[in-house]
């Protein structure tokens, strides 16, 4: 039996060690000068990890990818790994501190806001590249590859930026990536320096740019967009321009009112003052965004008193201007939390009106659970068989329609 467990433990100590040598190999007990020499005498770049401790994309990349065989026949090839933590914590150990100092530097500098960023130096030391967030391996490696490639990497084409280059293309290129980079503020100047060689801001490739770019009333496209709607909607999808609209008109004119900065957050929100604020820079699409921030409240607070009558009025003005999805989701809501009749069969329109023109089995499933819900379960089970069918044909699983439809011939609830 000894010998069985000792045996074991070789074994899974092996499997272990296999897995390290499979994936990235992380620089350890070093510093900055310790790995530039390194990565120098190997020519090599350095590929720096710079992440927190909260961060869940930065665990996922740790835990999922780094350890990845491919992931690590590429990175160890081409770079000296390093991972930076960049918050501070009760649990953090010596090697951890040793390079608090460098951290801050690090985030100062390359203006680190997103989690996790990559940051690539070539073999000199001199930073060359940027990514930002979680992916699969194939984009992951693909991130390293651009690093690797002058006519890819990021800062090498900024620096070209700042030396004159300034074509139409380059602009747009360059304009996205430091978007993807989340390089502020230079960021908004690049974008701003390719919307002016454009003499059309409503072409759809300026319409997805500008539709990328937009996070305030400051920015460009926010008028464009404004005064534009239907032509966004038309190459970014329905609801676009009425939720990024709703968004910033709540954002900027109505939280300062609703959630005073500095101040305990209001038990009753004044949704009125918001509204006459909000009204008096967007009296047009004001209504609508405190309306549904108003159901938003209701809805996170688990006030179901307030939630119903709210959403009801919300629907009755904007409900035909609503997504399928968006329709669906508060019908659901009503369905799985109201007990109000009244408010059930109000849902029951918007819930039908959401498969109409598209079929979608889980938006029909909604349909007939407020059907059994307000009573008409015979008319409801007829719903949920035409929803497992469907799903079925398209390739689903129809056991959760199976389910409820047991559930509802016997008189039991689904809700």
């Amino acid at each position: 039996m000894k010998k069985i467990t000792v045996a074991l433990l070789l074994t899974a100590f092996t499997a272990f060690a296999m897995a390290q040598k499979k994936g990235m190999h992380f620089e350890h007990n070093t510093s900055w000068e310790k790995v530039l020499a390194k990565a120098k005498a190997e020519n090599k770049y350095i590929f720096v990890d710079a992440f927190t401790t909260w961060c869940g994309p930065c665990k996922m990349m740790s835990k999922n990818i780094f350890p990845l065989e491919d992931v690590g026949t590429f990175y160890n090839a081409n770079f000296i790994n390093l991972k930076i933590q960049l918050d501070t914590t009760k649990d953090d150990n010596d090697e951890v501190k040793s390079w608090f100092a460098a951290g801050k530097e690090i985030a100062t500098k390359y203006n680190v806001r997103a989690f996790p960023t990559y940051l690539m130096f070539s073999p000199n030391g001199e930073i060359v590249h940027r990514a930002v967030g979680s992916s699969d391996a194939a984009k992951f490696i693909a991130k390293g590859q651009d690093a690797i490639n002058p006519d890819k990497q990021y800062y090498t084409q900024k620096r070209l930026y700042e030396a004159g280059k300034k074509d139409e293309q380059f602009l747009y290129a360059l304009a996205k990536a430091a978007n993807a980079a989340y390089d502020e503020p230079f960021s908004k100047q690049i974008t701003e320096a390719y919307l002016d060689t454009q003499k059309d801001l409503l072409t759809k490739n300026n319409i997805e740019f500008l539709a990328g770019n937009i996070s305030s009333s400051k920015d460009r496209g926010f008028k464009e967009l404004l005064n534009n709607p239907e032509a966004f909607d038309k190459v970014e999808g329905q609801g676009f321009a009425q939720s990024t609209i709703r968004n910033i008109v709540y954002k900027e004119e109505a939280m300062p009112i609703l959630f005073p900065k500095g101040k305990q957050a209001p038990e009753f929100p004044d949704w009125d003052a918001a509204l006459k604020a909000a009204s008096a820079k967007y009296p047009k699409e004001a209504p609508e965004a405190i309306a549904f921030y108003k159901i938003n409240t209701y809805q996170r607070k688990g006030d179901w008193k307030n939630f119903g009558p709210a959403v009801v009025e919300y629907m009755k003005a904007y409900g035909n201007a609503s997504t399928t999805s968006q329709m669906n989701a508060f019908a659901w809501t009503v369905f799985e939390n109201c007990e109000d009749m009244a408010c059930v069969a109000s849902a029951l329109d918007w819930s039908k009106q959401s498969f109409a023109e598209n079929n979608n089995p889980q938006f029909m499933d909604t349909y007939a659970n407020l059907l059994h819900k307000s009573g008409k379960t015979k008319e409801a089970i007829k719903w949920e068989t035409k929803a497992k069918e469907l799903a079925i044909k398209a390739g689903e699983d129809g056991n959760d329609y199976a389910e409820t439809i047991v559930k509802m011939e016997k008189g039991e609830k689904t809700w």
